[in-house]
């Protein structure tokens, strides 16, 4: 059986605080993702495949993910 942790790191990204509020909006428009403001931070929820795509994206703009 799966790992729920593990599904759960695979469909999402948690944004550090200080992310720019542009960006939450740029990566709705790109990817078939959601993105909740969670006060300082913000989840973005997606499939496994989006979200790798998404990591991408954020290093490529010098996201740093924890």
């Amino acid at each position: 059986m799966a790992d729920p942790a593990r599904l759960r790191d695979s469909t999402q990204i948690i944004l550090p605080p200080g992310t720019p509020d542009g960006l939450h909006r740029d990566l709705e428009s790109e990817f078939s993702v959601t993105v909740t403001d969670e006060g300082a931070t913000a989840r973005i929820i997606g499939s496994p495949f989006v979200i790798k795509n998404v990591s991408q994206y954020l290093a490529r703009h010098g996201i740093a993910l924890p």
